[in-house]
């Protein structure tokens, strides 16, 4: 079996109108929802033997809160344009060349590109994941490459606004 774990990145900062969109940071809220999500993730004994990212810088510090959370190696983080750029069809053949010795991998990056791939690896329809969101799809397979053309099943969508109130 393997496990995608699909984060989208905590909430960003947009102050700053000089700062281009890769360079955008997290903001109050996303300090405070990415650490909640990463000790969730914890709590569910979800660790990652594999963490691919945006090059976003968002994206990266949602990362590092994960990374903080679960204390995994640095070695297990690949930073990959394609999730940045290219949308939830190349992302998805990315998946699909992950090392089978991988079974739990998270992936990190942007909507609307998520939540598509999300929907196209599930039988269930999700409208949105919202920053800081988790949806974790279980795989009956051995290899990465059936991703191309299997489903998954949904184990849980996790968001902040589960557990906080809104301000």
């Amino acid at each position: 079996m393997k496990t995608l774990v699909i984060v989208r990145h905590s909430k960003s900062d947009w102050s700053d109108p000089n700062i281009t969109d890769i360079e955008r940071p997290l903001n109050k809220r996303g300090k405070r929802d990415a650490p909640f999500m990463a000790k969730l993730m914890k709590e569910q004994n979800l660790v990652p033997d594999l963490i691919l990212t945006s090059p976003a810088e968002r994206a990266l510090q949602t990362v590092k809160y994960f990374v903080e959370e679960f204390k995994i190696d640095k070695s297990k983080i690949i930073v990959r344009e394609e999730i940045y750029t290219h949308g939830s069809v190349i992302v998805r053949k990315l998946i699909s060349q992950i090392d089978d010795i991988h079974n739990t991998v998270y992936l990190f990056g942007h909507n609307p590109d998520l939540t598509s791939l999300a929907n196209q690896l599930l039988d269930v329809f999700i409208e949105n994941i919202p920053t800081t969101g988790i949806v974790c799809i279980d795989f009956d397979f051995k290899s990465w490459k059936e991703i191309l053309n299997s489903k998954g099943k949904l184990r849980f969508f996790e968001y902040p606004k589960k557990y906080f109130k809104k301000k």
